[in-house]
């Protein structure tokens, strides 16, 4: 009988060490092996609120389009009724372009530094300016403030210089005489 509890307490031994020597080479065997752990990057918590120019009114439903320099694709919020939109996955130390487009409203873009762990971002969004069109009459008002035709008192004939810098060619061309003249004859 002492025989056979001696043969139990072996074979419980041996299962002990055989269970305690596979554990170890399990996590020395992972610990060489396997993917060391990377903390993900810190990131930055941004609210964007976007309001009207002319009366500081919150714009619901904004598009808040975040674009990281350097990186593929883009991340679009849309905003809230108080017009507000957070985001808190952007790395913190990035560039990114900051795009809004609301429907009556131009189009806003900025670049932005992501260095603060929390940001607020305030847009005043205006609404579109009239257009130039040629099938329209300006007034002699306009023509001043570069809406209208520039037009001088002699005659009507456009007051540009004839001989402008950007028309001229270099240095090197003008001493070549074999090129004819850039500027057309005057009449």
């Amino acid at each position: 009988m002492g025989n056979r509890r001696l043969s139990h307490f072996v074979a419980f031994a041996l299962t002990v060490g055989l269970v305690i020597g596979a554990s170890a080479f399990a996590q020395n065997d992972t610990h060489k092996r396997g993917r060391k752990y990377k903390p993900p990057a810190p990131t930055s918590r941004v609210q964007v609120t976007i309001l009207r120019n002319d009366d500081g009114k919150p714009i619901e439903n904004a598009a808040v389009i975040w674009h990281l320099v350097g990186d593929k694709g883009n991340m679009e919020l849309k905003t809230d009724e108080d017009g507000k939109s957070v985001i808190d996955v952007l790395p913190t130390g990035s560039d990114a372009l900051l795009q809004v487009i609301a429907r009556g409203y131009q189009t806003y873009g900025a670049d932005y530094k992501l260095d603060k762990a929390q940001m607020a971002i305030e847009v005043k969004l205006k609404r579109p300016g009239a257009q130039y069109s040629i099938y329209e009459s300006h007034d002699a008002s306009n023509a001043g403030s570069g809406a209208g035709t520039d037009k001088n008192k002699d005659g009507g004939k456009d007051s540009s210089p004839k001989d402008s810098g950007k028309d001229k060619p270099s240095d090197s061309a003008q001493q070549n005489n074999s090129q004819p003249d850039a500027n057309p004859p005057q009449r």
